[in-house]
C-alpha cells in the first residue's frame, strides 16, 4: 500500500523522498563508522600507553633513587591545608588535613606518545621510587584510604612525576604558657628524608614562601585561636648517620580570650568587688561578715582549681594564674580586716557592757532602798508626824527613783555601739583604689604584647 501511494505522487515529489532515503542510509553508515573509528583509536591509544608503561618498568629497578652517582635528587614540595585544627593545650598537639604534593624527575621514565602527561593511580606508585618523606614532629599520621587510596600520580613525557597524597597529620607544639591566656604560638610541621642524607635527597619548596604553604579559606577548625598566618623555612639538621634536609612550616595561633574573661575573669573580678561589700557593714554584725569572708575566699579557691584544668601541668605560673594569686590576695585581706575590726570592737564594747551592768545592779538596789523606805513609812505613819526627820526621809524616797532614772538615761544615750571603724573607713578606698589599678596595670600589659613574626604571610 506505501509503495502504491509513493507512486502516485508527483515525480518531484517521489525524487525527493528517494534522495532522503539515500541519505539517511549514508549518515547512519557514516556514524557507525565514526564510533567504530573512535573505538579503534580508543583501543589503539590504550594499547600504546600500556606498551609504554611496560617498556618504563622493564628493567626499572624501584630501589633505587634517580641519578644515582651522578647527582642530587632535588624533591619540590608543597602543602594545601584543607582543615586546621583542633589544637590541644593539655597534649601540646594539633591536627592537619593536608594535600602533601612532591615533584621530582626520573630520567628513567621518559616517554614519547600522543600525550604529554599520563595520569596513573597509586598502584603505579608502588612500582616506582619514590622519597621516603616522614614528619619529624608528627605523633600520628594517617593516610587516607577510602574508597581507594587517596593518591594522584602524574608522569610527564620528559620524566618529571607529581605525586599527591591526602594526609591527617597529629603534630607537636611546643607552647610557652607564661602569657596565657593572651597567649601567642608558633606550630611546627617539619618533614624530610628518613634515609637520603642532603647529599642523595634534598628538598625544596615548589613555588615562592608564600604560594608553598596555603591554607583554604574555611580551612580553619579552631575555637579558642586565630590562625594568624603561616611562614616556610629549611633547616640542616645533623645526627650520627649523616645531615638532613629539613623542611619547616610553622602556623602562627592567637588565642581568643572571650572564653577565659566569660569563665576566670569576671567571676574573679565579682568576687573581689563582693568582698569589699563587707566594709560598709556594721562591725557589730559578725555573722553576715564572717559569711562574706569565708563564701569569697572558697569561691576564689573554686575558680583557681577549675581555671587548671585545661592546662598541662606547667611548673610556672601563668598570667591567668598571677591574677587569680591577687584577687584570692584581695580576698583574703578582706576576711583579714575584718578580724582586725571584730577584735578591737570587741574590747571596747566589753568594757562599755561592764560599766553598763555595774550601773543597773546600783538602779536597782537603789529602788530596792527607797521601796523599803516606803513601805517603812506607811507601815508606821502615826510616829512619822512626831518626827521631822521622816518627813524628808519620805521625800527623798519618793522623788529619789526618778533623779536616779534621770541621771542614768543620759549615760546610757551617750554610749554609741554602732559606730564605724577607722580601718572600715580607710578600707572603703583603699581597697577599690588598689583593686583597680592593679586591672589598669595587668591589661595594658599583657594586651599590648604583640609577637613579632618574620616573613609572615597572612592566612585567607
Amino acid at each position: 500500500m506505501t509503495q502504491t501511494c509513493i507512486c502516485l505522487l508527483p515525480t518531484s515529489v517521489r525524487q525527493a523522498h528517494t534522495d532522503y532515503c539515500t541519505q539517511s542510509r549514508t549518515d547512519g553508515v557514516l556514524s557507525r563508522s565514526h564510533a567504530e573509528s573512535n573505538a579503534t583509536n580508543a583501543f589503539k591509544s590504550i594499547t600504546t600507553f600500556t606498551k609504554i608503561l611496560d617498556s618504563l618498568l622493564d628493567g626499572y629497578d624501584n630501589r633505587l633513587r634517580p641519578g644515582l652517582g651522578d647527582r642530587v635528587t632535588e624533591v619540590k614540595t608543597d602543602i594545601y591545608v584543607t582543615s586546621f585544627g583542633p589544637v590541644s593545650d593539655t597534649d601540646m598537639e594539633y591536627t592537619v588535613d593536608v594535600f602533601f604534593r612532591q615533584s621530582w624527575k626520573d630520567e628513567r621514565l621518559k616517554f614519547h606518545g600522543p600525550m604529554n602527561i599520563l595520569p596513573l593511580n597509586n598502584l603505579m606508585a608502588s612500582k616506582i621510587w619514590t622519597p621516603d618523606t616522614f614528619f619529624h614532629n608528627g605523633k600520628k599520621s594517617v593516610a587516607h584510604n577510602m574508597t581507594m587510596p587517596n593518591k594522584l600520580l602524574r608522569l610527564m613525557e620528559d620524566g618529571t612525576l607529581l605525586y599527591t597524597m591526602r594526609l591527617t597529620v597529629q603534630a607537636e607544639c611546643p607552647m610557652h604558657l607564661e602569657d596565657f591566656p593572651m597567649d601567642s604560638h608558633s606550630c611546627p610541621l617539619k618533614f624530610g628524608s628518613y634515609a637520603y642524607t642532603k647529599t642523595e635527597v634534598t628538598y625544596i619548596w615548589t613555588r615562592n614562601a608564600s604560594q608553598s604553604v596555603d591554607v583554604a579559606a574555611d580551612g580553619s577548625r579552631l575555637n579558642q585561636y586565630d590562625l594568624v598566618g603561616q611562614t616556610v623555612g629549611k633547616e640542616t639538621i645533623k645526627s650520627s648517620t649523616g645531615e638532613y634536609t629539613v623542611m619547616t612550616a610553622h602556623f602562627h595561633l592567637k588565642r581568643k580570650i572571650g572564653y577565659f574573661v566569660i569563665q576566670t575573669y569576671l567571676p574573679c573580678i565579682m568576687t573581689v568587688i563582693l568582698s569589699q561589700v563587707s566594709f560598709w557593714l556594721n562591725r557589730e554584725s559578725v555573722p553576715a561578715r564572717t559569711v562574706f569572708g569565708v563564701t569569697t575566699v572558697l569561691t576564689m579557691t573554686t575558680l583557681s582549681i577549675s581555671a587548671r584544668n585545661s592546662l598541662p601541668k606547667v611548673a610556672y605560673a601563668t598570667a591567668m594564674d598571677w591574677f587569680i594569686a591577687v584577687c584570692y590576695a584581695f580576698v583574703f585581706s578582706a576576711l583579714i580586716e575584718f578580724a582586725t575590726v571584730n577584735y578591737f570592737t570587741k574590747r571596747g564594747w566589753a568594757w562599755d557592757g561592764k560599766s553598763v551592768v555595774n550601773e543597773k545592779k546600783k538602779e536597782a538596789s537603789v529602788v530596792k532602798k527607797n521601796n523599803a523606805y516606803a513601805v517603812a513609812v506607811a507601815n508606821y505613819a502615826p510616829n512619822i508626824t512626831k518626827d521631822s526627820a521622816l518627813p524628808t526621809i519620805t521625800k527623798f524616797a519618793s522623788t529619789d527613783p526618778n533623779k536616779t532614772m534621770a541621771e542614768v538615761k543620759p549615760e546610757q544615750n551617750k554610749k554609741t555601739f554602732n559606730s564605724v571603724s577607722k580601718i572600715d573607713r580607710m578600707s572603703r578606698i583603699m581597697f577599690p583604689v588598689l583593686f583597680g589599678s592593679f586591672n589598669l596595670v595587668y591589661w595594658a600589659t599583657y594586651l599590648n604584647r604583640e609577637p613579632v613574626i618574620k616573613d609572615l604571610h597572612p592566612s585567607k
